[in-house]
């Protein structure tokens, strides 16, 4: 917040005013504005945006109708297969790390491979005393080598495959991750016709259903459909968001979300309701 309010000042003291964020835009100028502030606005319960309307807290309304009216739980028995997975190691949250500044400064965000050479990422970002920066990276590989072991896990022991991210604020990471998921899943199919599909753009990175949509414009578009087909029959069961309309849990990055999904499952006793395909 201390950043973008700096900002706001800094566009002020030169005499540019910000322009209002228009609903229902009918002008050019105002589609403009609307995708300016579309392009970094995130989501929508971001803190940041809501300025002082950042608190999180139930009121006591809704805390006395939950104790009132407590949600029931499901029956866990001691057979239920269900286990959460997570890397646990080489993940952002084993190498997270933050500082706070001493001074205001510019920071330079920069990737540095193996072999030394470096890449600027970001620059000129500046930063306030006091702020906190907080900064950590994954390991594709080790992501990578987690997930294969989780998709055979799932398929040895009988048991649905699901994946729980925050796509929906994560809009950066978690789409890319979980693109890696989808090919992880469909790593056979990956294998034999990888270099069609990413040289299409078609990486997973927006879902499976993001995939077979752009399949019709591809040379063996019916053949790599049917190895779709072949590798969901031959795979681990897959979690469903939909099972009537045949919506999987890896068609749409932002269709399952942690934060209601998790607890949803706990509460059927370790199910993920209407799965089954």
């Amino acid at each position: 917040m201390p950043q973008l309010q700096a900002a706001v000042k800094e566009l002020q003291e030169k005499g540019i005013a910000l322009p209002d964020y228009p609903d229902e835009p009918g002008t050019d100028a105002e589609r403009d504005a609307r995708a300016r502030y579309d392009k970094v606005k995130g989501s929508a319960v971001n803190p940041v945006l809501r300025e002082g309307n950042s608190d999180r807290r139930a009121p006591a309304s809704v805390k006395n109708y939950a104790r009132n009216h407590p949600q029931l739980m499901g029956a866990w028995t001691p057979e239920s297969k269900t286990t959460v997975a997570t890397m646990g190691a080489h993940d952002f949250r084993s190498r997270q790390k933050s500082v706070v500044l001493p001074a205001d400064d510019v920071l330079t965000i920069k990737h540095v491979a193996a072999d030394g050479t470096g890449t600027v990422l970001k620059d000129g970002l500046k930063v306030l005393q006091g702020e906190v920066v907080d900064g950590t990276f994954m390991s594709a590989a080790a992501l990578e080598a987690f997930l294969a072991e989780q998709v055979a896990r799932a398929k040895a022991e009988d048991v649905l495959f699901s994946v729980h991210l925050k796509a929906t604020m994560m809009k950066v990471s978690d789409p890319i991750i979980f693109g890696h998921v989808v090919r992880a899943f469909f790593a056979d199919v990956y294998t034999a016709y990888g270099e069609q599909l990413l040289a299409a753009g078609l990486d997973g990175t927006n879902g499976i259903a993001a995939v077979l949509a752009g399949l019709d414009g591809l040379e063996d578009g019916a053949a790599i459909k049917a190895a779709f087909d072949q590798a969901l029959a031959d795979g681990p069961r897959l979690a469903m968001v939909n099972s009537d309309k045949g919506i999987t849990n890896l068609h749409v990055p932002s269709d399952v979300i942690v934060d209601a999904s998790m607890p949803a499952m706990i509460r059927t006793s370790g199910h993920i309701v209407g799965t089954r395909r």
